[in-house]
């Protein structure tokens, strides 16, 4: 239970307090009225003593009486026989007193922390102690036990009466009437001889102070100085001026003796007015509303279905409070015993107070206390003589006071009766009332052994009323006793609670009894008992008892050692229903409002919903709809498992409860909580819809809403826009460089505010979700934007420049403004139960200035088609509520991880892509492709067109155009473009290169051309696009060739494309735009082309084609690898040229001299050409960019390689290999460079290194020209396409696939720096400086039986390949060690010089004349000189022997 303000043993004394009655003259209730108060009430406040009573017990002991209070009440007869319940007014006295008492603001809480819960609720509750104390006092009076029963009688004359003698013996006559006439049943009297004491009251203002005290010497002689009292009140008259402030002590408790007194008034009553109130709160929702909508609660109550009266309530404690606090006023005016208006004991001073509380002392002492003594003596004394036996009550048992008599029964008791009725002689009432009297004066020890014996007695006779208030009141005498000679026996008071409930069916006693156990088994620590006490005492009868005790058992529970937190919540939500019930709103709301504590954020929806449900009601009827909508919304923003048809009605109690609240409020929109609002995900696209494909044109896909963002994609996209504006920057980025974003989402870089154009649209994307389970209807769906105007001088702000907004607009159903932003309205937006849906929503800026979005405003409704209003019958269906309200887009941004403090705590950053800024006009351009392929051979020229439009009202240039994959177009260099149509309307099969009309003469020498790489300017990511005068007008298109080549690798290749243009008036905001194109290629396999070069066998000397250069033969293998994907039958290699700036193809040797190449699927073909260095040039500076191209032609065309687009490609596919290359080797190198000791012999090596590679470069790039003949449609067409080879090495095979990346291997980490050896050029290279020939007759004849030794002269040739000088050593003698070599060589010898040691210059040539020497005719290899060589630069380096060639043989007959 909660903490009480008086201890348990206060609280049990002032349950049961001596009575005292009260009679006053009607000139002395005149007196007192002067200070708006009867007698009794003007005693009540004095009624404590503060002094301390003594008593003496029937063995003369004395006992000490503390901190008595006695009970002062005016006598009210009544005719009807006391009833067990609580009369109606009584119910509505009690139902009031509580309503009356609620928690105050900023009052004393408790904070529990249990477990991981922190409640804070109150710490006392003084509703509950004013209803205890109410109902304890307004107890009826009862037969079989005489607490409540009156001792003694207040007989009050004032001292202006003419003879006040006469008054006191009539109001003596008067009390002995009432109590022995047997007219009335209350009041009830507690001994026959009741205690009269007779107070003369004077009246100092008025009355004579001498007549007043010889009037009361003539009292003292008549009734005994100790039988009267002269009380002088009244000192200051009501005209005297107010001179000092004195306390009121009298308003605490005058409202409860008004109510009181109004039960007396109000018995008769027929109805009980209650305010209004909903008993069940299960039922459908659709009540509330319209019962909450009249003002006048008055009006609404008399036909309220739960109204009272009299007859269906008169053995029950229903009440039914009302909301507002004017029926406690109004009731107060009713009482016609409580005066008029004013404040109360006005003519009092504050010696009259302590005249007044002398006088209930003076009476208590000398009159109260010795004249229960003296009835306490004669009670023991009667029922000990009745005996005869010991004069001590102590030694008493059962049989002295039994008898064997058979107690009377009631006449009027039914048979089915709780017990017997006793006269009020009977012996067993006798003790009874003795142990009463020793209770009312403390002396509990001797109280409890009377109340014992009475229990006994009652027991055996079966009177069960009487034997549970013994038993009730031997409980707490034992517990009151000093020193606690026994334990609290519990178990006597849940009997005597059982036999009050079970067998009396008298609710109210046993609600007297629980009330005192519990608070007894509080002060115990026993809160586990005395909480399922108080539950059991809950019952259908009485709303207000059961709502107050639930709410003490759930204090209780929560008051635990181990408190329990489920319980505790559990209990109030019990306890808050049964408030609901009573009418006890406010309480209601109190309870529901603590037990949410424990039941929020931990997973108990379906509780948190009933209880925001209840909070929402309630909180609506007490007139604090704030709140009611806050409870509401809950319910619908978080995860809710009701039903369907639950939520709808949430929903729709939400809704009218919304819309009362905004009636009055027209301009500023509250705000909805539905549907949901993903923040984050909004999304917003700058930029106006793309014109879609018009017949065959394919529009540049650029940036749409519908595109998924991918981190990776928008860095690719940066790093081409870094490219394009460094090429317009000459080759920098400018410092402020920001990348274009057409669309800023979650991801995306947010801490600046956005750049929008002028009458281009802004679109936001808004995601909403729908968390019911029933369809929301949202209309009129807008943007909410506030706009602030750029201001006309960038250094002066004027303090005038005012944001403008549509909220008013908007909430007004105005007319939109539309000269400064268009907004565009959602007629009809239907979400669907738990979806999430997209909304675009589009802005159109008219004006410069700072925009910000700052939400989204649009009316809700719900009605499920069908659906029935309640109370209806089903005459009409519900209405449609309609709410408007807005709801404001808060978008938080990353979260910050750059300093110290960022890491420590959460922070997040700005996010401003709500917040554009609205820029003067920029042009806009859009690009459309015609005849634009979505698959292609590997390798294959495909053309089509692209049409730019400027469709903005300002001209563009600057158009260029970068692309993550440069080698797959081109538009063409100005100088090589070919005369091939510039329409797209061409024939299909028309080529894409430039030709001429040749014969094939494979034979004959290449075509040559030679080139410079200066005329293909575009050799760079970035190319710019050719377009008349470099300016785009606005309303202006135009047409451009793009030339297409299919990638080498096949599969399905993203290609994008970047387009830059900037506006012909400089210095604005934004500096350029972009537009992003992506394709998807599908390559398929065509040809494979595998190519190697070998120096030719040939000496130089008998090169009859060109005898100022050496030869080398070049191979190619090519191979139809195509699987008839795209329906090609066969391909035909046309020509095969080559471009390089140092050889060239001199002529195709192919043995098989076929006219024309034809593969079929799978077949393959090897062609063989003779490749020559390029002739010198003349001017040696204008050489280092001149490229030599050699055409080839196998068939009828050549094929002009140089010119666009075989050139172009040639070219873009030439320097994205060397720029990747170079990306490559740089990641390689960067860490070695940063050592320094290496770099001094690095670069002597790399000279030598140099050299070497030299030796072996060729640098001859292969053009392999094919056509494939494809069926399509029952149509024949030719493709072309064109495949690169680049030979780097003589020796080393190339292909014109690309090979796979292989992964690089893992490289130990050197965390020592070690000096690196010197790099040394690898053997395979060292071993190929010097080519060597033998020149000799195949077959020689010599008659061996003339000359028996054959010399044969043979020449060898030495050629310096590299340009560096060599030192050659010739080893001319045999060094074998195996038994095969000396077979081979033994009848063959070299003879002459066997060894040469010469030096060869860049290039030369030598010859050296050998003879060898044969014993004998056979076949001999003359292969076996060997041949050393080493750089001449490297003076210390171990010569290395050189290849040789194929095996000579030598034929040597005889003759």
């Amino acid at each position: 239970m909660a903490v009480c303000v008086q201890s348990v043993q206060e609280f049990v004394q002032d349950s049961f307090v001596p009575m005292v009655a009260v009679l006053c003259s009607e000139e002395a209730e005149r007196v007192t009225r002067k200070n708006n108060l009867n007698f009794a009430e003007l005693l009540r406040p004095f009624c404590r003593l503060t002094s301390e009573g003594h008593i003496r017990d029937p063995n003369n002991q004395m006992q000490a009486v503390k901190n008595l209070r006695i009970c002062v009440n005016n006598v009210s007869t009544s005719l009807n026989a006391a009833s067990a319940p609580l009369s109606p007014a009584q119910c509505r006295m009690l139902n009031e007193v509580v309503l009356s008492c609620q928690p105050q603001e900023g009052a004393l809480t408790n904070v529990i922390t249990a477990g991981d819960y922190d409640l804070n609720f109150s710490a006392t509750t003084p509703w509950f102690e004013t209803y205890r104390e109410n109902f304890l006092q307004s107890m009826p009076a009862s037969d079989h036990e005489f607490l409540n029963h009156y001792l003694a009688c207040l007989l009050v004359v004032s001292s202006t009466e003419t003879v006040p003698v006469e008054q006191f013996l009539k109001l003596s006559q008067e009390q002995h009437r009432v109590q022995h006439s047997g007219e009335y049943t209350n009041p009830k009297w507690f001994i026959p001889n009741t205690l009269k004491y007779y107070v003369l009251l004077h009246d100092m203002s008025e009355g004579e102070e001498q007549r007043a005290e010889t009037v009361y010497e003539d009292m003292k002689q008549r009734y005994g100085s100790q039988g009267c009292y002269l009380l002088k009140i009244n000192s200051r008259s009501l005209s005297a001026e107010v001179d000092e402030q004195i306390p009121d002590p009298w308003s605490q408790y005058l409202h409860r003796s008004n109510m009181q007194n109004q039960d007396v008034l109000d018995d008769t009553a027929q109805t009980v007015n209650t305010a209004a109130i909903e008993n069940n709160i299960s039922t459908d929702e659709a009540d509330f509303q319209h019962s909450t909508e009249k003002a006048d609660e008055t009006d609404s109550l008399k036909s309220h279905p739960l109204q009272l009266d009299s007859i269906n309530t008169s053995g029950s404690l229903y009440t039914l409070g009302s909301v507002s606090n004017d029926l406690k006023t109004g009731v107060r005016a009713q009482d016609s015993t409580s005066g008029g208006s004013g404040s109360h004991g006005v003519c009092l001073t504050l010696n009259d107070h302590d005249r007044i509380r002398q006088f209930i002392q003076e009476f208590t002492f000398r009159g109260l206390l010795p004249h229960i003594e003296k009835n306490i003596r004669q009670l023991n004394d009667q029922l000990v003589s009745r005996k005869g036996l010991s004069r001590s009550l102590f030694t008493a048992t059962k049989k002295w006071f039994g008898g064997g008599k058979v107690p009377e029964k009631s006449i009027s008791e039914p048979k089915s009766t709780y017990g017997l009725l006793y006269p009020p002689e009977a012996p067993e009432l006798q003790i009874r009332k003795m142990a009463d009297l020793c209770f009312l004066v403390q002396h509990y020890e001797l109280a409890y052994s009377c109340y014992h014996t009475a229990k006994k007695d009652f027991l055996s006779d079966q009177a069960m009323l009487y034997a549970a208030g013994a038993l009730e009141m031997a409980a707490v005498s034992a517990f009151l006793q000093a020193g606690a000679p026994r334990p609290y026996p519990a178990h006597y008071m849940d009997t005597a609670i059982q036999t009050y409930r079970d067998v009396c069916k008298n609710m109210v006693l046993a609600e007297r009894c629980a009330l005192l156990s519990a608070e007894i088994l509080k002060s115990q620590g026993k809160y586990s008992e005395a909480a399922t006490l108080l539950i059991k005492m809950t019952s259908e009868d009485s709303d207000l008892r059961s709502a107050l005790l639930l709410e003490q058992a759930a204090h209780c529970f929560i008051n635990m050692r181990n408190p329990m937190v489920r319980k505790f919540a559990f209990h109030m939500i019990l306890a808050g229903h049964r408030f609901s019930k009573a009418g006890q709103r406010r309480h209601a709301l109190r309870c529901y409002c603590q037990a949410m504590q424990v039941y929020k954020g931990r997973g108990w929806s379906l509780a948190e919903d009933h209880i925001n449900f209840t909070i929402g009601r309630q909180s609506f009827t007490l007139g604090q709809p704030e709140n009611a909508v806050t409870a509401f919304r809950e319910i619908l923003t978080n995860d809710s498992r009701q039903t369907a048809t639950q939520q709808g009605a949430f929903l729709r109690e939400y809704l009218f409860v919304y819309k009362s609240v905004i009636k009055g409020n027209t301009i500023n929109l509250p705000q909805l909580p539905l549907p949901c609002i993903h923040s984050s995900a909004t999304r917003v696209y700058f930029g106006h819809d793309r014109r879609l494909a018009e017949g065959e044109k394919q529009a540049a896909t650029h940036v749409s809403l519908d595109q998924e963002y991918d981190q990776d994609l928008a860095a690719m996209w940066c790093n081409l826009e870094e490219q394009l504006v460094a090429a317009s920057n000459r080759g920098t980025v400018p410092a402020n460089f920001q990348p274009t974003q057409c669309c800023l989402n979650s991801q995306t870089d947010n801490l600046r505010c956005p750049l929008a154009v002028v009458e281009e649209p802004i679109i936001v994307e808004l995601k909403f979700k729908n968390p019911l389970k029933v369809p929301l209807a949202l209309s009129n769906l807008s943007l909410l934007w506030r706009f602030t105007a750029e201001s006309k001088s960038s250094t002066e702000k004027t303090s005038e420049e005012k944001a403008i907004t549509n909220e008013e607009t908007l909430a007004l159903g105005a007319e939109q403004k539309d000269d400064i932003v268009t907004t565009e309205v959602i007629q009809e937006f239907q979400i669907s139960p738990e979806e999430t849906k997209v909304a675009r929503l589009r802005l159109l800026p008219h004006r410069t200035g700072q925009l910000n979005i700052v939400g989204v405003v649009y009316d809700l409704a719900t009605a499920l088609s069908g659906e029935k209003a309640p109370g209806t019958e089903g005459q009409q269906t519900l209405d449609l509520i309609v709410v408007r309200g807005r709801q404001d887009l808060k978008i938080r941004g990353l979260r910050l991880n750059q300093t110290k403090e960022d890491k420590m705590l959460v922070r997040h950053g700005p996010d401003h892509r709500l917040d554009p800024i609205i820029t003067p006009p920029m042009p806009l351009m859009e690009i459309f492709f015609l005849q634009f392929p979505t698959a292609l051979l590997c390798g294959e020229i495909r053309k089509a067109y692209v049409e730019f439009c400027n469709v903005s009202s300002v001209a563009l240039c600057g158009l260029r155009v970068v692309s993550t994959h440069p080698d797959f177009f081109t538009f063409g260099s100005q100088a090589t473009t070919p005369l091939t149509p510039l329409s797209p309307n061409s024939t299909e099969n028309c080529s894409a290169y430039k030709t001429t009309v040749t014969f094939p003469q494979p034979s004959s020498g290449a075509s040559e051309m030679l080139v410079s790489a200066e005329d293909y300017s575009q050799l760079s990511g970035v190319m710019e696009i050719p377009i008349d005068g470099n300016t785009l007008q606005p309303g202006e298109s135009t047409q451009l060739p793009l030339w297409l080549r299919g990638p080498d690798q096949e599969g399905v290749h993203e290609i994008n494309f970047l387009f830059y243009y900037e506006s012909t008036e400089k210095g604005l905001k934004i500096s350029h735009r972009v537009l992003r194109h992506t394709v998807f290629i599908c390559a398929s396999r065509s040809l494979s082309v595998q190519a190697s070069a070998c120096r030719s066998s040939v000496p130089p000397n008998q090169s009859l084609d060109d005898k100022s250069s050496s030869g080398t033969l070049v191979f190619l293998d090519v191979e139809n690898i195509n699987t008839n994907e795209a329906g090609v039958r066969e391909f035909h290699i046309v020509q095969v040229s080559s471009s390089s700036q140092h050889w060239r193809l001199h002529k195709c040797i192919n043995p098989t001299k076929d006219k024309d190449c034809k593969l079929s699927s799978r077949e393959r073909a090897k062609l063989c050409f003779k490749a020559t260095r390029c002739k010198p040039v003349k001017a040696p500076s204008d050489a280092v960019d001149k490229y030599t191209f050699a055409d080839l032609n196998l068939g009828n065309e050549r094929i002009i390689s140089s010119a666009t687009p075989c050139g172009d490609f040639f070219f873009r596919g030439c320097w994205t290999s060397d720029s990747r290359r170079v990306n490559v080797a740089s990641s390689r190198t960067l860490p070695s460079s940063k050592s320094p000791v290496s770099a001094p012999p690095g670069d002597t090596a790399s000279d030598i290194n140099n050299i070497v590679k030299k030796c072996n470069e060729l640098d001859l790039n292969i053009i392999v020209i094919w056509k494939a003949y494809v069926v399509e449609d029952n149509k024949q067409l030719i493709l072309e396409g064109q495949l690169h080879v680049a030979l780097q090495t003589i020796g080393k095979e190339a292909s014109s696939l690309t090979p796979k990346e292989e992964a690089q291997e893992m490289v130990l980490l050197k965390f020592k720096s070690e000096i690196p050896s010197p790099i040394v050029p690898p053997s395979a290279e060292l071993s190929q400086l010097i080519k060597t020939n033998l020149h000799y007759p195949e077959t020689y004849t010599h008659p061996f039986l003339q000359d028996s030794l054959c010399v044969v002269p043979v020449t060898l040739t030495l050629s310096n390949c590299s340009s560096a000088e060599v030192d050659v050593v010739i080893e001319l003698r045999h060094k074998s060690s195996s038994l095969e070599s000396l077979d081979v060589h033994s009848s063959f010898t070299w003879v002459g010089q066997t060894q040469y040691k010469l030096q060869l210059k860049s290039q030369e040539v030598l010859c050296l004349t050998l003879r060898a020497c044969f014993l004998q005719a056979g076949v001999y290899n003359l292969n076996t000189p060997r041949v050393f060589a080493k750089l001449a630069q490297l003076g210390d380096m171990c010569d290395t022997s050189q290849q040789t060639a194929s095996p000579a043989l030598i034929i040597i007959n005889n003759a």
